[in-house]
């Protein structure tokens, strides 16, 4: 498993454009991926469940990655956070 913390830059936090961005791009990967925002978890290849969680910019978010190909899909993860201005980390 591998697991990081992001925290987020986007001034209007994780809307619909930078969560689709995101979820389109890993729902290629096996991996079960998810996404952890206070307190609460979701699947990180639903729009759905990263919508629900309603993150704003400065909020810090868990990503984790478990999986055949996680190390993949974090390096994945970390190129559309920040090509998308979503976070710098």
């Amino acid at each position: 498993m591998v697991e990081k913390q992001y925290t987020i830059t986007d001034e209007a936090g994780i809307h619909a454009r930078p969560a689709s961005a995101l979820v389109g791009s890993i729902s290629k990967f096996q991996s079960n991926i998810t996404l952890g925002f206070n307190g609460k978890q979701v699947n990180l290849k639903s729009i759905l469940g990263v919508m629900s969680l309603g993150i704003a910019s400065g909020s810090v978010v868990t990503i984790a990655a478990d999986g055949t190909d996680e190390e993949e899909a974090m390096a994945k993860i970390d190129e559309v956070l920040k090509a998308e201005g979503i976070s710098t980390q």
